[in-house]
């Protein structure tokens, strides 16, 4: 088992590398895309004895393959995202990597470079002993998550490709340390509403696009409701739908030519997001008064496990948390059939994701931290 202050040590390392996805890129972002920190990944694993390959999932944010060869025929494999979100709200220094009051603090260190930074700690304490795994080892380090789950379906190419057949695959997120098995995808939309610009003095020779919209919203808003009434397929929960944002008009004395509306449609195993897509296309067509047309903006599937497998019975009693899903979306739902079994997992909440303060809880890095070496035979 490993010392907590070797796992602080990596953490810290990890959150004071800016690894900002280019999406929620600003002046306090420092280089926003994951090259820097791969690199560094890149060194470490094949210092700790690695098998590396890196791959782009766009120019210069690659994912980082590391492969562990053990005594036995069994794979197991981890994914963990090194990107993060944007960092220009964040209260103090968002790299600082602090701990203060049995907590490291820093963009990351819960979203998900804790789960990284075990991972870490593990290597290096195996390369330190000469000691090799039971299992094959195969961990991912994947860019661009946050902002489409991009760096996953490159992975489960790259595994089918080599022709790996893994047994158990874990992936890293903040679940306070309980094996997650199921959360919704979903399907962004935006419709864009073609409308007839005319002087506000003489609105009936236009036709105003943002009206038109406010009739597709109260579609939507049903669309919704009648969502929420559907008997759920499995405990994920029912789809839901809403309209997320909207943007339109020229000036305060023009009668607005067009009017966009995106909206957010949460998805369900069973599901498919194109055809969700298709379908909420065919329905806007229909009620909307204006012409108009819809673009996909991202599609993500939902992630279903069966929550009674082994592996998540054995994480489960490890952990003393019951397998959970959740709300949000991961990796997890590009990797359908890539591992007999997949589960979410890692330490910290995702209630400190995503904030203006991020942080980690010590004492969830340490029972993380056993629950990988029971995982990986060491303990």
């Amino acid at each position: 088992m490993v010392e907590t202050e070797r796992i602080i040590e990596w953490l810290r390392r990890l959150v004071q590398i800016p690894s900002v996805g280019p999406a929620n890129a600003g002046a306090r972002s420092g280089k926003c895309d994951e090259s820097q920190i791969a690199a560094r990944v890149t060194e470490w694993f094949r210092a700790f004895g690695g098998e590396v390959e890196q791959e782009d999932v766009s120019p210069g944010r690659p994912n980082t393959y590391g492969i562990w060869r053990g005594q036995t025929n069994r794979w197991i494999a981890v994914d963990i995202h090194i990107d993060t979100v944007g960092v220009e709200t964040m209260l103090g220094d968002p790299f600082d990597g602090r701990l203060e009051a049995g907590r490291l603090y820093g963009r990351g260190s819960v979203d998900t470079k804790a789960s990284l930074a075990i991972v870490l700690a593990f290597l290096e304490d195996l390369q330190q002993r000469n000691r090799s795994l039971q299992p094959n080892l195969l961990v991912c380090a994947s860019a661009d998550e946050e902002t489409g789950c991009g760096g996953a379906p490159v992975f489960a190419n790259w595994v089918r490709r080599r022709g790996l057949q893994l047994d158990e695959l874990l992936v890293g997120e903040p679940t306070l340390c309980a094996p997650i098995y199921g959360h919704k995808g979903a399907a962004n939309v935006m419709f864009k509403i073609e409308g007839i610009a005319a002087h506000s003095s003489q609105p009936q020779l236009g036709k105003s696009a943002i009206s038109a919209a406010a009739t597709l919203i109260k579609v939507l808003d049903a669309e919704h409701q009648r969502l929420i009434s559907l008997p759920p397929s499995t405990d994920v929960g029912t789809p839901t739908l809403a309209v997320t944002m909207i943007s339109g008009g020229q000036a305060l004395n023009i009668v607005p030519d067009r009017c966009e509306v995106y909206v957010n449609r949460r998805i369900v195993p069973g599901e498919e997001p194109a055809a969700v897509a298709a379908a909420l296309n065919e329905l806007a067509q229909h009620e909307c008064p204006l012409p108009l047309t819809m673009t996909t903006i991202h599609q993500l599937g939902a992630f279903y496990q069966l929550p009674d497998t082994p592996w998540i019975k054995r994480l489960s009693a490890w952990s003393g948390m019951e397998p959970a899903t959740v709300s949000y979306g991961t990796n997890a739902s590009g990797y359908g059939g890539l591992a007999h079994e997949t589960v979410i997992f890692g330490p910290g909440s995702i209630e400190q994701a995503h904030r203006d303060v991020e942080w980690v809880e010590v004492s969830q890095l340490e029972k993380a931290a056993e629950i990988y070496a029971r995982w990986w035979d060491l303990a």
